[in-house]
């Protein structure tokens, strides 16, 4: 008697073997984007230049700060960083395969070239800082140094290239040479607040940090200790920045950082009561404040320059 299975086995899938529709834009994660376009716009408006007629050059550098630098970064964070979203975020493209192969690599280098291309079209000071950012972007996530694995170097890493060499390369490609020594200060102090912006997203994946060996800020100094460590990095440049717009002859400037300032501070009291539950809260709230703070200075120094 032939005796018939009670469950049909399910059919066999095929291996992806190109990477799935949809999947090479999450990859490169457009909603990272918006920091260093921003900070780019900054760097435009600080340089006091007229954009009329430049338009074109202007356009070209979001697309180089967003969608080709900082998208470069996001793949290759991807790449190096498959065994740790295996257990913090399996369903990542890579470690979901999704991106099958070493198709994940293959992209990292291919935007590389590209914002490389387009910086070179730039001038020779955007190239400079290009080649500097996805420097930083290669060896941030890649071994031998991957500077992730410790979190004062890696957030550093991603604190300049989020905030200061955009806000750098907006103002040089106005410019066309090396920005005015008051723009470079506020691309360095915004650069160090956003140290503590990165300490944030390293809350959600403390578990396998831990697991693999990343020493995230969260991990070494503890959720609690790290909240107040983010939260005074996050703030003391903006002190900084509220009394150099004030030396430079911009009070109301100065004014309206400081009352932005504040604003976070209240917002940071009610981050640190629960760290690890309202880390992505405050990512999405303090933050806001701490971005409309940059174009507030930018703003200062392009009517300064006028």
């Amino acid at each position: 008697m032939t005796i018939k299975p009670l469950v049909k086995p399910a059919p066999l899938i095929k291996p992806l073997t190109v990477p799935a529709p949809g999947a090479l834009l999450e990859l490169l994660k457009p909603i990272t984007w918006f920091a260093p376009m921003w900070a780019f716009a900054c760097g435009v408006v600080s340089s006091g230049s007229g954009i009329e007629g430049r338009w074109p050059v202007v356009l070209a550098g979001i697309l180089l700060a967003g969608p080709l630098v900082c998208a470069t970064s996001q793949a290759v964070n991807d790449w190096f960083d498959r065994h740790v979203d295996a257990i913090n975020e399996p369903q990542r493209p890579i470690p979901s395969g999704r991106i099958p192969g070493r198709w994940g690599l293959a992209i990292a280098l291919c935007w590389t070239l590209l914002s490389l291309a387009v910086a070179a079209l730039l001038g020779p000071w955007v190239l400079g800082a290009a080649l500097f950012g996805l420097g930083l972007a290669w060896i941030y996530s890649a071994p031998p140094l991957r500077l992730k694995r410790n979190g004062w170097w890696g957030n550093a890493a991603c604190g300049l290239c989020y905030e200061g060499l955009p806000w750098f390369t907006g103002a040089a490609v106005m410019a066309a040479a090396l920005p005015d020594g008051r723009i470079v200060l506020l691309a360095v102090l915004y650069s160090l607040g956003a140290h503590g912006i990165m300490t944030l997203n390293d809350f959600k994946s403390m578990e396998g940090d831990r697991r693999t060996g990343i020493r995230s800020l969260p991990v070494q100094l503890g959720a609690d200790r790290a909240a107040r460590f983010a939260c005074l990095v996050m703030a003391a440049p903006q002190g900084a920045v509220v009394a150099a717009l004030a030396a430079w002859g911009c009070p109301w400037h100065a004014a309206l950082v400081a009352a932005l300032l504040a604003g976070q501070g209240g917002l940071m009291r009610r981050f640190l009561a629960d760290p690890h539950g309202r880390a992505a809260w405050y990512n999405g709230t303090g933050t806001l404040l701490y971005v409309l703070g940059m174009l507030t200075a930018a703003l200062a120094l392009r009517g300064s320059a006028a």
